[in-house]
């Protein structure tokens, strides 16, 4: 019998997006397509099909309790064989260029030629970034800054939560001659070794479980793509991590919350740069000394 898949379409606030991508794969999703502000979300069909909707709609209700949000997340459920998931999901997915020196782009898909750029291959089929998110494309494109900054000196990066380990792979291929990479997911870490093979990144990246209070080196540039509470929770040990005059690049953060992170910051680190959209800011912060 030919295998069939329930697609799950879900509009949803920008910020809540993360959450419900990584719950979704927890629930057995080997494949979510994130959007602006809605996701796609791909399950195999099972007797459990049942079970996971009500799961699905008892998550969605507990974030907007938490939120006391009064607009309630719109959600449609189809059926698709086989043939048609795989054209579903893929087809979302396309080359992108990010930052002035990359192209990111699926293993299936050949990216446009363009000297200039560097390619980084990166399997989407789970949800962790891929270069789409713009968190992830702020902190490539303040990599790249501090990579600009560091040209012609031997630098380390620390990647924290280095999830599909894009940024890690942005690292090496700035020339970084080492890469800590860790995260607390043994998914994650699976599909990064995968993705530093693909990328010939593997014998310049140490990919680890450990925390952060376990790494006892200082690193040139320390990146944190996760989120303002748990980046201010971190502080003192992200501080810990940084070299003398070294950068600090820190994003999941809403715009609302930047002004807060400045601050837990700003006694041993001054902003180069931020950006602020409507859903997401990033920032390059430089040590003082």
């Amino acid at each position: 019998m030919q295998e069939s898949w329930l697609h799950l379409s879900v509009q949803i606030g920008a910020a809540d997006l993360d959450a419900l991508a990584n719950f979704l794969v927890e629930q057995g999703a080997p494949g979510v397509v994130m959007k602006r502000r809605a996701l796609d979300a791909y399950f195999r069909r099972s007797a459990g099909d049942a079970a996971l909707k009500r799961s699905v709609e008892r998550f969605l209700s507990a974030m907007e309790k938490l939120h006391r949000r009064g607009a309630k997340a719109q959600l449609k459920w189809r059926v698709l064989g086989t043939a048609n998931w795989h054209d579903s999901w893929r087809r979302f997915i396309k080359p992108r260029r990010v930052g002035k020196s990359f192209w990111v782009t699926p293993p299936w898909l050949t990216p446009p030629k363009f000297r200039a750029r560097q390619v980084i291959t990166i399997e989407p089929g789970l949800a962790f970034g891929t270069g789409t998110h713009a968190t992830t494309r702020g902190c490539m494109e303040f990599l790249e800054l501090a990579g600009d900054a560091l040209r012609g000196r031997e630098f380390t990066v620390l990647d924290v939560g280095t999830g599909a380990g894009i940024l890690a792979i942005v690292a090496v291929k700035l020339g970084a001659r080492t890469v800590y990479a860790i995260d607390n997911d043994p998914l994650a870490l699976a599909v990064a070794r995968e993705n530093f093979a693909a990328n010939g990144a593997l014998e310049k990246v140490v990919l680890s479980g450990a925390p952060l209070s376990g790494i006892r080196k200082k690193f040139s540039v320390v990146v944190a793509n996760v989120t303002a509470e748990t980046i201010i929770d971190l502080a003192a040990a992200l501080d810990k991590k940084v070299s003398p005059k070294g950068f600090l690049i820190l994003s999941g953060i809403l715009p609302q919350k930047a002004d807060a992170v400045v601050r837990r910051f700003q006694a041993r680190f001054f902003v180069v740069r931020q950006k602020r959209g409507r859903e997401w800011a990033t920032l390059l912060l430089q040590r003082k000394k």
